[in-house]
C-alpha cells in the first residue's frame, strides 16, 4: 500500500508539531489548505474572467444579473446587497460596466422614481462565456474527488461557513 500524499501543509504541521508540541495544531491541517485553496481558485477564477476581459468584480455584477432570469435587471440597491459593496462603489461599477455596454440603466417600471440596471446581450454573452470557462477551472480544480466525496466535502463546508453569513 501506498503512502499517502504529502503536501506543503504536512510540511509546516509537522514542523509546528516538533516547535510547539503543546500546541494542537490541528486545525491548521484543514484551514491551510482551505486557505491555499482559496488562492489557486483565485487564481483560476481570474485567468477565466480575463479571457473573457472581465475583472472579478465585473463578473460578479454581470452574474448577479444574470441569475436574476429574464430580464435580467435589479435595482442598485439589490445590487449592494448581493455584492456586498458600498453605494458609491456599485455606482462607480455600474458607469463603468454601462461604458462597456455590458449593462444599461432604465425607469423602473415600477417605480418611476428609480432606476434598475438591467443586463445587455453583450453582457449576458459575456457572463457566460466567462462562467462555462470558470466551470471548466474548476471542474479540474476538484477532478481528484469522486463525485461523492466532493458533495461531502461541499457540505461540511457549508457547515462552517453558515455561522459566518448569519
Amino acid at each position: 500500500m501506498s503512502a499517502a500524499p504529502y503536501d506543503e501543509v504536512d510540511v509546516l504541521v509537522t514542523a509546528w508539531r516538533r516547535e510547539r508540541p503543546d500546541l494542537d495544531v490541528g486545525p491548521l491541517e484543514v484551514l491551510s489548505r482551505v486557505s491555499r485553496l482559496a488562492r489557486h481558485l483565485d487564481l483560476a477564477r481570474r485567468e477565466a474572467f480575463a479571457a473573457h476581459g472581465l475583472e472579478p468584480w465585473e463578473f460578479d455584477v454581470l452574474a448577479a444579473l444574470r441569475r436574476e432570469g429574464a430580464p435580467y435587471a435589479l435595482s442598485p440597491g439589490r445590487l449592494l446587497q448581493v455584492t456586498l459593496v458600498t453605494s458609491g462603489t456599485m455606482t462607480n461599477r455600474i458607469d463603468r460596466l454601462e461604458a462597456k455596454g455590458l449593462v444599461e440603466r432604465e425607469p423602473d417600471p415600477d417605480d418611476g422614481r428609480s432606476v434598475r440596471v438591467l443586463l445587455t446581450d453583450a453582457g449576458r454573452t459575456r457572463v457566460d462565456d466567462a462562467l462555462t470557462d470558470l466551470l471548466a477551472h474548476e471542474r479540474r480544480i476538484l477532478a481528484a474527488l469522486e463525485p461523492g466525496d466532493r458533495a461531502k466535502l461541499a457540505d461540511l463546508l457549508r457547515l462552517l461557513a453558515i455561522p459566518f453569513e448569519t
